[in-house]
């Protein structure tokens, strides 16, 4: 199955029902931060909307309320998310680094932890 494109807003009520585990609207609405809460409709009609990507399934019904859960990892979404990106610079993670070089987003300090990580890896096989 592929993972469908998951907009930032689609993320933010993921993120929800991944820390929260099985989760009502309501439940995922009241743990949105309060300042920014958007309204129930708003959150019930985004999971719906999820519900229709295949991302969150009802799990079950407790009274009126339907409980979903997610059905996509954080690890799929992000592949997902992180593949659409590498997309806007022409496929290559050379182009990302060196725009996050630039504008000073990417220090010698997390290119060594990144080289450290590559050769853990490469240690492995």
């Amino acid at each position: 199955m592929k993972t469908p494109r998951i907009t930032a807003f689609e993320l933010q009520l993921l993120e929800k029902l991944w820390e929260l585990g099985p989760a009502s609207v309501r439940e995922i609405q009241e743990a949105l931060p309060e300042e920014s809460r958007p309204a129930y409709t708003t959150v019930q009609t985004m999971i719906y909307r999820l519900e229709q990507k295949d991302v969150v399934r009802r799990v079950k019904k407790v009274g009126n309320a339907h409980v979903f859960g997610a059905v996509l990892t954080r690890l799929a979404v992000r592949k997902r998310i992180v593949a659409d990106f590498l997309k806007m610079f022409g496929g290559s993670p050379a182009s990302v680094m060196s725009h996050l070089v630039e504008t000073g987003q990417l220090t010698l300090a997390d290119i060594r932890a990144v080289e450290r990580e590559l050769a853990r890896r490469e240690n492995k096989k």
